[in-house]
């Protein structure tokens, strides 16, 4: 898709936008706002219901390197969560 993304178990948790200013992390809502609290700078929602979803933007000129890794950490656990669920329904017969 034209940039840089990070997954784990085929899950996305974060990508470089093409513009190389911006990121995004995939965080859950209750992460988004205490981020965007902390760092009002640093983290915005993303556009739409992406961003109610908790996709949030991170402008990189102004990040820090101890938020990024502590969202990055998050986003990345949130990921391994979800796929761990997804193979939890699969084993019991649910949704593939």
């Amino acid at each position: 898709m034209a940039h840089p993304d990070f997954r784990v178990s085929g899950r996305i948790f974060a990508t470089i936008y093409p513009d190389h200013e911006r990121g995004m992390v995939q965080l859950t809502p209750d992460q988004q706002r205490e981020f965007m609290r902390d760092h009002p700078a640093v983290f915005e929602p993303a556009s739409g219901a992406w961003g109610r979803g908790g996709s949030t933007t991170v402008i990189l000129r102004v990040a820090g390197a101890e938020p990024i890794g502590e969202a990055m950490t998050l986003a990345w656990q949130n990921a391994v969560q979800k796929g761990a669920a997804k193979k939890t329904r699969r084993r019991k017969g649910g949704a593939k």
